[in-house]
C-alpha cells in the first residue's frame, strides 16, 4: 500500500462526517497489499505476530475480531495483522471519532484503512455519549474527562464484540505498556493485544516495511483526547529516546547502570519513574487476602 495509493483512494471516501448516529460502512473486497520478501527479521517477526494471533482464535474458539480504528500507526499495523491472520472478512473496525476534536485527516486516514483492506467499519462518533458524563454531580476535572473517553470507546468496543460474538484487538505497544500511557479501562481494554511486544519504534519499522502509507507511517503520535495532545510533548521525551531506557529496563539494568552507559540522567529517572508509578494499569487489581497462609 503505497502513498499513492491512499491519495486515489481518499478521493473515493465512503461518506461525509455528518455527526448523526450510527452508520455502517461496508467496503468492497479488495485483494491485500503484496508483502516485502521474506528474508529479513522483520518479516519474520511480521509473520510470527501474523501466526500467533491466528492460533490465539484457534485455540479459544473464536472467529472475528473488532479494533478501534484512529487512523493512527498503532491502530492501522493491528489492523493490517488481523486481516492476514483472520481474513477481512472477519474483522470489524469502529471508528469512534470526537467530532470537533479528532482531525479529519485521521477519519480519512481509517477510512481509507478500511475500504484497501476490505473490512466491514461502523463509525460513531462518540459525542453524544460524553454529554451525560460532563453534567454529573462531581464535576469530573479534565484527566477525568479526557479519560471518560478513551472509556466510551471499550465500551463501545465491547458493545459491538458482545453482539458479534468477536474478541477486542488491543492496539497498544511495548513502549505504552511499561511507561503506563494509556488509561486504565479505556484504550488498554482488550481480549488480546497484537503489537504489545513491539516498542513504538518497532511498531514505526514494521508498519513501513509492511507497506503502510508515511501519511500513517509518519504521523504524530497522539491520544487525541485534549486539543494539540501529543504522546511524547505530555511524557517529556521521544518515543526513540525513551525505548532506547526500556530496551536496558527490560535487560534488568538500573538506574544507575543506565546513567553510567551514558543515558541523559534526566531521561532515565523519568522513564523509570514512569514505569514504577504506572504498573498497576497493566496489572490485574489487586485481591485483599482473607484467609491467613501456613
Amino acid at each position: 500500500m503505497t502513498s499513492q495509493k491512499l491519495k486515489q483512494l481518499q478521493t473515493s471516501l465512503f461518506m461525509e462526517d455528518t455527526g448523526t448516529s450510527k452508520q455502517e460502512i461496508t467496503a468492497p473486497p479488495s485483494a491485500a497489499p503484496k508483502s516485502h520478501p521474506r528474508i529479513s527479521s522483520l518479516d519474520q517477526i511480521y509473520e510470527t505476530l501474523v501466526a500467533g494471533l491466528k492460533k490465539y482464535f484457534a485455540d479459544h474458539h473464536f472467529k472475528r475480531g473488532a479494533v478501534g480504528l484512529s487512523g493512527g500507526v498503532d491502530s492501522a499495523l493491528t489492523l493490517k495483522i488481523a486481516v492476514d491472520a483472520l481474513g477481512a472478512e472477519n474483522v470489524t473496525a469502529l471508528l469512534l471519532p470526537e467530532l470537533g476534536l479528532t482531525k479529519q485527516e485521521n477519519i480519512e486516514h481509517a477510512k481509507v484503512l478500511c475500504q484497501f483492506f476490505g473490512v466491514n467499519c461502523f463509525y460513531q462518533p462518540i459525542n453524544n455519549f460524553l454529554t451525560d458524563f460532563s453534567v454529573v454531580p462531581w464535576r469530573p476535572n479534565p484527566l477525568a474527562h479526557m479519560n471518560t473517553k478513551a472509556r466510551v470507546r471499550a465500551v463501545l468496543l465491547y458493545s459491538f464484540a458482545n453482539t458479534q460474538n468477536a474478541l477486542v484487538l488491543g492496539t497498544s505497544n511495548k513502549s505504552e505498556l511499561l511507561l503506563g500511557y494509556g488509561t486504565k479501562y479505556g484504550d488498554l481494554a482488550a481480549d488480546v493485544e497484537v503489537i504489545a511486544d513491539l516498542y513504538k519504534t518497532e511498531v514505526v519499522a514494521l508498519a513501513d516495511h509492511a507497506g503502510l502509507p508515511p501519511e500513517i507511517v509518519n504521523k504524530t503520535p497522539s491520544a487525541e483526547l485534549a486539543p494539540g495532545q501529543t504522546d511524547e510533548e505530555e511524557m517529556g521525551a521521544t518515543y526513540q529516546d525513551m525505548d532506547k531506557v526500556l530496551a536496558k529496563f527490560m535487560q534488568g539494568q538500573t538506574e544507575e547502570e543506565c546513567i553510567t552507559r551514558g543515558l541523559p540522567t534526566a531521561l532515565v529517572t523519568l522513564v523509570y519513574r514512569r514505569v514504577a508509578q504506572n504498573k498497576h494499569k497493566t496489572e490485574l487489581p489487586f485481591v485483599i487476602a482473607a484467609h491467613k497462609h501456613g
